[in-house]
């Protein structure tokens, strides 16, 4: 059908509501999206030619897909919250930021602070991560195919970051009680950092991440664990230097 600024297209087996943001701003997408309420039959979204826009598709909070044909800037699916979003390309700096349910996959790589203070949901990265992915996470789970920067999951107290390649500096550095599962090497590991046991139930957790990622032919026995040595949690002089 002829190109239009809003249309209906059959490239799904549900038509989808397209926007164009050559045609259509920003801020008319993102508005659409915080419109729709729940029971809404517009379930299935295309947003064509982002450009690298900042703030594509931010605080959505209901449970639609959205579809991103391209790459994108700052902060996608910012405090998602229901809404499965795939990034077809790469994103900047931020993706997920705050999320809280609902999953975002980047076909591409993504830039640095990746899932930041990520409360729950699935981020998946088929490529590789920047540094600091994963910080301050509180329960987001976190997929990287590839690998990830420096300062990766710092001070991150709960949640997942599985990494099937590998990591770079102070891994996990001030980290509480989130888990880190590296199939690759590890650079160093921060402060209060460890290499910890991978027991059974860590096993069926990883595998389980592993599936809802898309992950096959990697075996949870190929990972290591680290988390937190519980060290920082009370001050002791004795640690000083690693506050």
């Amino acid at each position: 059908m002829p190109a239009t600024k809003l249309s209906k297209t059959a490239a799904h087996d549900n038509a989808s509501r397209v926007f164009d943001l050559d045609a259509m701003s920003l801020r008319e997408l993102n508005q659409a999206l915080h419109n729709l309420t729940p029971g809404s039959n517009e379930t299935a979204w295309e947003v064509l030619h982002p450009k690298g826009s900042h703030s594509v598709a931010v605080g959505v909070d209901q449970p639609v897909t959205i579809d991103v044909r391209g790459s994108v800037g700052y902060y996608c699916g910012g405090m998602n919250d229901g809404a499965a979003i795939t990034v077809h390309g790469s994103a900047g700096p931020g993706v997920g930021e705050n999320m809280m349910s609902g999953s975002i996959t980047i076909k591409g790589d993504a830039s640095q602070y990746a899932g930041a203070t990520g409360r729950g949901g699935l981020l998946v990265i088929e490529g590789n991560a920047s540094s600091r992915c994963g910080i301050s996470m509180k329960g987001i789970d976190i997929v990287v195919h590839g690998n990830i920067g420096h300062m990766s999951a710092f001070m991150a107290q709960s949640g997942n970051l599985v990494v099937l390649g590998d990591a770079g500096d102070a891994l996990g550095d001030s980290i509480y009680e989130a888990r880190l599962f590296v199939r690759g090497k590890v650079d160093s590991l921060g402060a209060d950092c460890i290499a910890k046991e991978m027991r059974p139930e860590h096993l069926e957790l990883l595998q389980g991440l592993l599936d809802r990622a898309g992950v096959t032919g990697v075996e949870p026995a190929e990972f290591k664990r680290y988390g937190s040595a519980r060290t920082l949690y009370n001050f002791n002089i004795d640690n000083a230097d690693a506050y």
